[in-house]
């Protein structure tokens, strides 16, 4: 995320479309980071670390934040400049102050849907590049160049990572990025008014968090019976014996097909 704010900062001519995602990319990094380095120092609660309710009021702290410049400096608030959600082949409908929760229901899903999957080598790393770079077509395709430059900025330097972050992993990625690459995926799909595709190109995050939800659901229902060996998904999968290398390209198959859909969805039904 240092690498993108740079050269952001740098190369890319900062509009008011690019100011949002990179505060959200640095502001979520930021939080992440902070958890990490408790983690490092053994600060905290189980062997360090932020809470989780302090994690999450933070969390809904900088959404917010994000959702008031959303709504008020870039007009989304107004019906004659945003008509509002666009529908793929129905239309726009005009949700008003409901923009504001949706917006950070979004950025919070996203960031721990990401910070979920984030579990086996290069997995979150290759599947929020295909993501990126879906919105960096579906960005270009609107003639919002600076988000789109930004968006392949977030792919560079995510490419620069997964080299090192693939089986066997060197470098890992942990909630400074996964947080942040989640939160900023969700303030794209925002800006370029396609927040309802989101989940069609990050089905693979969105499978990753329904599976925990699911498990969590099954386990009080059933008291205490597991219906996944373990959750998130991938983990169920490592543990009926297949390789975390397989695991990993057949969600990246997936990942891929999925964006392609996505932004197929999003040309055709602008």
């Amino acid at each position: 995320w240092l690498s993108v704010l740079i050269i952001t900062l740098l190369f890319n001519n900062v509009r008011s479309q690019t100011w949002l995602p990179l505060f959200t990319l640095i502001a979520f990094a930021a939080l992440g980071l902070i958890d990490e380095l408790l983690n490092v120092f053994h600060i905290g609660p189980n062997g360090g670390g932020l809470r989780s309710r302090y994690k999450l009021i933070w969390q809904i702290i900088i959404a917010a934040v994000g959702a008031w410049w959303f709504y008020v400096k870039l007009g989304w608030g107004d019906s004659l400049v945003h008509p509002g959600v666009h529908l793929p082949g129905v239309g726009d409908i005009f949700i008003g102050y409901w923009f504001i929760p949706l917006f950070v229901f979004v950025l919070i899903g996203m960031s721990n849907a990401v910070n979920l999957t984030d579990g086996l080598d290069g997995l979150a790393g290759g599947l929020s590049i295909m993501s990126f770079l879906a919105y960096a077509v579906i960005a270009f395709s609107q003639g919002s160049y600076s988000l789109a430059t930004f968006c392949v900025t977030v792919v560079g330097a995510l490419l620069a990572f997964l080299w090192f972050n693939i089986y066997p992993a060197r470098f890992f990625m942990g909630d400074t990025g996964s947080l942040a690459l989640g939160a900023t995926l969700g303030v794209i799909a925002m800006l370029t008014n396609t927040v309802i595709i989101l989940p069609v190109i990050g089905v693979v995050f969105v499978i990753e968090t329904l599976s925990v939800i699911i498990q969590l659901i099954y386990r009080k229902a059933r008291n205490g019976k597991k219906l996944f060996i373990s959750s998130p998904i991938h983990h169920h999968f490592e543990a009926i014996g297949w390789p975390e290398t397989k695991i990993t390209m057949r969600f990246w198959v997936i990942g891929a097909v999925a964006a392609m859909a996505g932004v197929i969805l999003a040309l055709v039904g602008h």
